[in-house]
């Protein structure tokens, strides 16, 4: 974060360098990008991802879209629109934040072009077939999604009780775990234990994470089963 100093032990660890969840399904049939946060465009070139061919917006906030103005190399290549996955009201958000990119303009001005669709109960995409859900961020719906027995569940401070039926025999869960302290819209250290133990997948990696977890120190005291996700982390699915 802008404006804290960090001790060089902090730093010194690459885990503890975070930037914001974005996640590329790799699928027999291209990829999925799971939301595009302002760092989506580095994410993509350092972990080796040059291709993108559908995007899933699991919801709106700036931490969740404002990466998706660089998907204009991939549109301006293909010269076909990015098909985008999003709930309605934050295909309204999308098209109010980047109003350029639906606006007729000269061939000339290279913009990104979306397709916004609805996110469907089953989604077929790039070879994947994610069975998606809703859960809730506060007040905000936010879509989470199962492929295989892999699950995503970002920004969530409830999961309604019928979801839990959708999460059973998982072998990997991402699950949100922001900080240590209670927040309104976010899972927090415990309460992210204590759903992951429900769920029991074999395996779950905290995400959506604050400096609060300095890496190495905290997955030692996270129980079995349980550790902290990190920059270009990779889960077979």
């Amino acid at each position: 974060m802008l404006g804290v100093e960090y001790p060089d032990s902090f730093l010194a660890n690459p885990k503890n360098w975070r930037t914001r969840p974005c996640v590329a399904l790799i699928g027999p049939a291209g990829t999925l990008i799971v939301d595009c946060p302002p760092e989506m465009r580095l994410q993509c070139r350092l972990h080796g991802v040059q291709h993108i061919d559908a995007v899933l917006i699991t919801h709106s906030h700036a931490d969740h879209v404002m990466g998706m103005d660089d998907l204009r190399s991939i549109t301006m290549r293909t010269g076909r629109g990015m098909p985008v996955y999003a709930l309605p009201r934050y295909q309204d958000d999308i098209r109010r934040i980047f109003k350029y990119a639906f606006d007729a303009l000269p061939a000339t001005l290279i913009v990104p072009r979306f397709e916004l669709r609805d996110v469907p109960e089953t989604l077929d995409v790039c070879g994947l077939r994610l069975s998606t859900f809703t859960v809730l961020h506060g007040t905000w719906p936010v879509t989470a999604f199962r492929v295989n027995d892999f699950a995503y569940i970002t920004d969530v401070s409830e999961i309604p009780e019928p979801e839990y039926a959708k999460l059973r025999g998982l072998d990997t869960l991402v699950l949100d775990g922001l900080r240590y302290e209670p927040h309104p819209n976010h899972f927090h250290y415990d309460q992210a234990i204590a759903v992951a133990q429900r769920i029991g997948a074999k395996q779950t990696y905290l995400t959506h994470l604050t400096h609060d977890y300095d890496h190495d120190v905290v997955n030692a005291q996270l129980p079995r089963g349980i550790e902290l996700a990190y920059d270009g982390l990779r889960i077979g699915i």
